[in-house]
């Protein structure tokens, strides 16, 4: 075969993809033979030789994408975020006649800026390490890359004559960079130590380091005009005033006409480049949800912008995301087609792309710019089913098929908060490689069956139902993510959604998700010992708990209304007993207990100060948000609420508690309803430092009957 570079399976894994392989099972490697091939498009292909599985492909990424393939379709292994180790059969399944798939969608983008606030503030690199993993798996070759971006913005403020407190004072804490970068807020979260900076510094160069060895091409940040608000006074820059984001003071902008926008840039990419190497791809968003722009010249910010990136790297591409009115056109107009990527960021429910039925509809697209069909799906690191697994599959054949489809380079996964709802992220990374004629039913019946070991009735029905009801959202629907739990709301009689712009809507039967979880429930004898199958069941009678939750909190309204003293308390001890129901069940897995999150932050420290400090960012974020202005008159509040073991119990739990109590009390005596101060009840617990273990608690299929028998007993 033309230009073949065949790798060497020897006893010892030399090459990414056999480290890969072998991270996922102790010398797997031996098994597969990986060959490397020269191609225009990407590709993968599946052979055998022997007693060993070819696998080939044009590029590490592909060739890891051909791996899962394999382990998904025949040998029924499916990797997932909540397992990422298998151990695989002795003598694989054979190949018994070539596969083979292609796709010219060269780009396939992962990652949000909110992802590394939401889910990734204090991974370490064996975590990182698995994302990567996960995403070569998956075909990923284009992720936003921010770890590590405030060692550069500390080197480029000292250099500017920022001290090391006034840079502190700029730089935002650990969970709310994102949002810093994407000059939205200053300082917030701060001041980070020494320690800090050294453990990102050394994390982002062991990211960026294993990116490249897997051919993934990291996405840096690039400078997009962002300064201190004192760079006025401080600097004599002539900057512009964004305003304020969400109560938030915004970082300023430096306008493009400054002398010294180019040096500052400069300086950026200087401090950037000698941290973490250059880049192909640099990731810009000015203006971020209604910056102000009054008195800037966009077309020059969007030329200056450009020509800092091209200095630094001349065969770089801007990539922004589409987002509300973002990029403004003006910003984007003198930008040469091949040097921007639009993230078509929302597309799955407003998409941008040029689809007239959207309410963010751009007539003209992106104005013969690249772009990236995306799935956002994830707001705040919400826990919850939700998706619209069929319209996403539709509307992703008609965008290519679309006069837009022929600058349409990929697809792209943004969502805010990571580690949930596997099943649509496996959907979406199979899109490229899909045939036409691939029907989502067929496709979820593959799905179930790789992801349990083997295909089980009655989990297969569990699937089925769900993907009609909390996974068909309607089209035209344009909320924020999962139909959000009552359990985390602000209490109050007409409580609904809980963040402030979830835009929720009902769109399904919650007796459907009940049905579901008794029909996996039912599962358990065949697929007790299945990891994948652990954590499914616990997340979809988490859910089912969570509709039964909703359906009492109607019943607890209604008796406020008809002024039901006796009503009341029994529906208001029915709703507290399932939230602790919740919290047990959600014991039972790490993924679901609020000290695997405290337990990250905590680790980042060195001193008992700073553990301190990574906890009170850790448990702020999921809560308050921020402070009294953010939380009540900036809305945000509970937009990073998660139904999470601990969190339940200790935080939601108490609020209603206390709602409840009041209420009670007014029903029986005649009095108005309570008015409560509820940020003054929160905050104490973003102070507070009581541990919370990690551990798995209790067995997941003795808790999902514990909890399935408390929302099916008879009222």
């Amino acid at each position: 075969m033309a230009a073949l570079l065949c790798w060497a399976t020897a006893c010892s894994a030399t090459t990414p993809i056999e480290q890969l392989t072998d991270r996922i099972d102790a010398g797997a490697s031996r098994k597969f033979i990986f060959e490397k091939v020269e191609s225009p498009h990407d590709f993968f292909e599946l052979d055998q030789q022997g007693d060993r599985v070819v696998v080939r492909g044009n590029s590490n990424v592909t060739l890891a994408k051909g791996l899962h393939w394999y382990l998904r379709h025949y040998a029924r292994i499916h990797l997932s975020w909540n397992a990422m180790h298998a151990q695989l059969p002795d003598t694989l399944p054979p190949v018994e006649r070539p596969e083979r798939h292609e796709t010219p969608l060269d780009l396939r983008y992962a990652l949000n800026y909110c992802t590394f606030s939401y889910t990734m503030p204090f991974w370490d690199w064996a975590r990182w390490e698995e994302e990567l993993d996960w995403m070569a798996l998956h075909g990923i070759n284009l992720p936003l890359a921010l770890t590590g971006t405030d060692v550069v913005w500390r080197g480029v403020l000292l250099r500017l004559g920022y001290t090391a407190d006034e840079a502190n004072a700029f730089i935002a804490g650990p969970a709310w960079q994102a949002w810093w970068l994407m000059n939205n807020l200053e300082g917030w979260g701060g001041p980070n130590s020494e320690n800090w900076y050294r453990r990102q510094e050394d994390l982002q160069r062991r990211i960026v380091s294993r990116m490249r060895e897997l051919d993934i091409e990291p996405v840096l940040p690039g400078y997009s005009g962002m300064v201190p608000s004192d760079a006025r006074t401080k600097l004599g820059l002539d900057v512009a005033d964004p305003g304020t984001w969400n109560a938030y003071r915004r970082p300023a902008f430096l306008q493009p006409t400054d002398p010294r926008f180019a040096d500052i840039a400069r300086l950026y990419y200087d401090e950037l480049t000698r941290l973490y190497g250059r880049a192909r791809y640099y990731a810009m968003d000015p203006f971020h949800e209604g910056g102000n722009t009054a008195g800037v010249d966009l077309r020059a910010a969007g030329q200056a912008i450009h020509a800092a990136m091209k200095r630094c790297s001349p065969d770089a591409a801007w990539v922004v995301q589409a987002w509300q009115a973002n990029p403004r056109r003006e910003l984007i107009a003198a930008v040469p087609h091949g040097d921007l990527v639009v993230l078509d960021l929302f597309a799955e429910s407003r998409p941008q792309w040029g689809d007239t039925a959207s309410t963010w509809c751009r007539p003209d697209g992106f104005d013969g710019h690249d772009w990236i069909y995306c799935m956002l799906l994830n707001y705040g690191g919400n826990v919850g089913l939700h998706g619209k697994m069929g319209h996403v599959l539709d509307e992703f054949r008609k965008a290519r098929r679309s006069r837009f489809g022929s600058t349409l380079r990929g697809v792209g996964m943004t969502m805010e908060g990571t580690e949930n709802n596997p099943v649509m992220f496996e959907l979406l990374c199979d899109l490229p490689w899909m045939a036409d004629t691939t029907t989502l039913d067929g496709w979820l019946a593959g799905y179930v069956t790789a992801r349990y070991g083997h295909s089980v009735p009655s989990a297969q029905a569990a699937w089925r139902l769900l993907s009609r009801s909390i996974y068909a959202c309607p089209a035209a629907s344009t909320q924020q993510g999962t139909h959000e739990s009552i359990f985390c709301a602000r209490p109050a009689a007409d409580a609904y959604q809980v963040s402030s712009w979830s835009d929720m809507r009902d769109y399904y039967d919650p007796a459907d998700v009940i049905r579901a979880a008794g029909l996996l429930l039912d599962a358990a004898d065949e697929l007790r010992g299945s990891d994948n199958y652990a954590y499914d069941l616990v997340d979809v009678m988490r859910q089912a708990v969570t509709e039964k939750g909703r359906l009492v909190h109607a019943a607890m309204r209604a008796a406020v209304e008809a002024d039901d003293a006796e009503r009341f308390d029994r529906e208001a001890s029915r709703f507290l007993s399932l939230i602790l129901v919740q919290d047990s069940l959600l014991a039972t897995r790490p993924e679901f207990r609020v000290g695997t999150w405290i337990g990250r932050a905590r680790q980042c420290g060195q001193t008992p100060e700073e553990q301190a400090h990574y906890e009170w960012n850790a448990r702020t974020l999921i809560t308050t948000w921020g402070g009294r202005a953010a939380a009540d008159r900036g809305g945000l509040h509970d937009y990073a609420h998660r139904e999470w073991n601990g969190l339940l119990r200790d935080f939601y739990y108490r609020r209603w508690k206390l709602w409840i109590d009041g209420t009670s009390m007014a029903l029986r005596h005649g009095d108005p309803l309570p008015s409560i101060d509820w940020y003054a009840v929160e905050e104490p617990w973003t102070r507070d430092t009581s541990p919370y273990a990690s551990t798995p608690e209790g067995d997941p299929i003795d808790a999902a009957r514990r909890a399935y028998h408390a929302i099916t007993a008879a009222d």
